[in-house]
């Protein structure tokens, strides 16, 4: 088994990279344009070839890489089936397994952050996009964001996988890397402990978060599975600009 946890700065997003010694074939979690060289460079180095790049959901806060990785190398781009994006070549749906190589990825529909939000499961480990984070959530105030089913995906379908299951979230802010399903059901302020929905609706609806600033570009262009828009803002160009960053974790 190879796996990488890599980090992308700006928008504090995690890039998972899902290796398969035996056939050489390799996977991309969330994979974030401004890093794109990063991911490639990583997976020549390790010997492998990518086939695939997924996303957990519609990101708010960056452009994937998945179209520009298909352009690159030929990759295939995967996603949540429920979404209906043109650009995808698989839809993942709960129930139905995904496989390169030897890896198999357990789709679950995990939704509140958005509707059509999904975490993956593989092996001793679970990634967890903006579902679940480490001892907090992703936010339910737009995308169709809905608290309630945000609390069902945690507490009813992740929360029951097993207790040393790693989680893996698709953001950080506070330099953290790894938590675990039994140290987030104890721990986690929002969700953890004997928290009642009515708590965590209050407790979301309580947060008074600023819109995203990058929303408006990273919705539409992630819909088409990558396009940097025209006309970025001077200040936001970082956003589609090719980076080189060190790999974490």
């Amino acid at each position: 088994m190879i796996f990488r946890q890599l980090f992308e700065p700006l928008s504090s997003t995690f890039t998972y990279l899902l290796g398969c010694e035996e056939t050489g074939q390799a996977i991309l979690i969330d994979p974030v344009v401004s890093a794109m060289d990063r991911d490639l460079a990583e997976i020549r180095r390790l010997g492998l070839t990518l086939a695939c790049s997924i996303d957990t959901h519609i990101h708010a806060d960056h452009i994937t890489a998945a179209l520009h990785l298909k352009q690159a190398v030929g990759s295939r781009i995967a996603g949540p089936a429920m979404d209906r994006l043109p650009c995808t070549d698989v839809g993942l749906e709960e129930g139905k397994p995904f496989q390169a190589g030897s890896i198999v990825l357990n789709p679950l529909h995990t939704p509140g952050h958005t509707d059509g939000h999904f975490s993956y499961l593989w092996n001793d480990r679970v990634f967890t996009g903006d579902a679940l984070l480490i001892e907090g959530c992703g936010r339910t105030d737009f995308q169709n964001g809905d608290a309630d089913a945000l609390y069902s995906s945690v507490r009813e379908k992740l929360f029951s996988l097993p207790g040393d299951t790693l989680v893996y979230p698709g953001h950080d802010y506070k330099d953290r890397h790894v938590s675990s399903i039994a140290q987030e059901k104890k721990r986690n302020p929002r969700l953890g402990g004997d928290k009642t929905l009515e708590e965590f609706r209050e407790i979301m609806a309580g947060l008074n978060l600023p819109y995203p600033k990058f929303i408006d570009y990273a919705v539409p262009g992630n819909r088409k599975c990558g396009v940097c828009p025209p006309n970025l803002p001077e200040n936001l160009e970082n956003y589609c600009r090719q980076m080189t960053e060190s790999p974490q974790g």
